[in-house]
């Protein structure tokens, strides 16, 4: 018969299983040891948006170049976009170099453990800042993420759709969190909504805790949590540019800081916009006003897709080579070898249509 969870005996259940079945991950200290709060912090910005597969190599990346927050600081901008092309949502980038400056110069390098500094920190929300608290200073704070979001709207049968629900299911997670190990507590519930308390066929039988859940009583738990329905992703259009100069070097440029992919590296396009451009009048776009004589062996490619978390993005590559050497004149743009392209912070966007190119060209 179910039963609504004493705080105590689930947590004694969820922390037990945890010592035997813990995740072994590059950024986790081994239950009861106590967590790097820069490893912690990085990796839960890392995490954001992405899977946990991707980001391993990523991290171990990072901390090769960058071993501690101080280090980081005084990296270029650019050289962290470098390292986290590839990554997505470059924005956690330029945030995660902007909090590594602040924790270095306002904190003498060590992360602060109470959530309200946590919070004042760039790029670090409530999450993030629970994740820390929790994790790597034994904070009791109530985390949150998509996994636990499932596992407290299995265990009460929350009705309400995503994202209302956050808050209501953020009330029932927090008398649920022990004070005893919480940075344990909360990675071992991520541990079970990644490895039992899965979106499609949940694992109920090894779950430690399925005898408090009200789904799996009523055997409805992939009922949940509730979502509210998906809205139609626009798509938007442009033309992008692959000009190339007789000695092999390609243009490219670097992105506004602000938006999307900001302060990334970019082949030169039309405005991302509802209506394609023809490509006559994207030419002229990017020559602004300087004699087409400029390009000969326009041609048309295949298009690129890709999905961002708001719309989907359509870009129609047209290649051309520059008549001479001499240079376009675009403002931030530079001309690179694409064998060098790595060195370059260029989003995966860029080296598909690179890809698009260069695999055309060569058919």
């Amino acid at each position: 018969m179910h039963q609504t969870p004493p705080q105590k005996t689930f947590s004694v259940a969820v922390l037990d299983w945890y010592v035997t079945h813990a995740r072994r991950l590059p950024w986790r200290s081994l239950p009861g040891e106590h967590p790097d709060p820069y490893h912690v912090w990085l990796s839960e910005i890392m995490l954001q948006q992405t899977t946990v597969a991707t980001v391993g190599p990523y991290f171990r990346k990072f901390l090769d170049r960058w071993p501690n927050v101080v280090e980081m600081a005084a990296a270029p901008l650019d050289d962290i976009l470098t390292a986290w092309a590839g990554l997505g949502y470059y924005a956690r980038a330029r945030n995660l170099h902007k909090c590594a400056i602040t924790v270095a110069r306002e904190h003498n390098g060590v992360f602060p453990g109470d959530m309200a500094e946590l919070l004042a920190l760039p790029g670090i929300g409530p999450y993030t800042a629970a994740a820390i608290s929790a994790i790597a200073f034994g904070q009791p704070e109530t985390v949150v993420d998509g996994n636990i979001e499932r596992i407290i709207s299995r265990l009460y049968r929350i009705s309400t759709p995503l994202p209302a629900a956050k808050k209501e299911i953020t009330e029932y997670a927090a008398k649920l969190t022990p004070r005893h190990r919480p940075g344990d507590y909360a990675q071992a519930l991520m541990d079970i909504g990644a490895g039992i308390c899965l979106p499609r066929n949940p694992k109920c039988s090894v779950c430690p805790v399925s005898g408090y859940c009200k789904a799996f009583a009523t055997d409805d738990m992939e009922s949940y949590p509730v979502k509210a329905p998906k809205k139609i992703k626009p798509t938007r259009r442009a033309t992008i540019f692959w000009v190339q100069r007789p000695d092999g070097q390609v243009l490219i440029r670097r992105r506004e800081e602000k938006g999307l992919l900001g302060g990334m590296m970019e082949f030169p396009s039309t405005d991302w916009a509802e209506d394609a451009v023809e490509t006559e009048a994207a030419i002229e776009h990017l020559l602004q006003g300087q004699t087409p004589g400029l390009l000969r062996g326009v041609s048309v490619h295949k298009p690129v897709r890709h999905t961002f978390t708001h719309f989907h993005l359509e870009l129609q590559p047209v290649a051309a080579q520059l008549v001479s050497a001499d240079t376009l004149s675009i403002d931030g743009a530079i001309w690179v070898d694409p064998d060098e392209f790595d060195s370059y912070a260029l989003p995966t966007l860029m080296i598909k249509v690179a890809r698009a190119v260069l695999e055309s060209s060569s058919s």
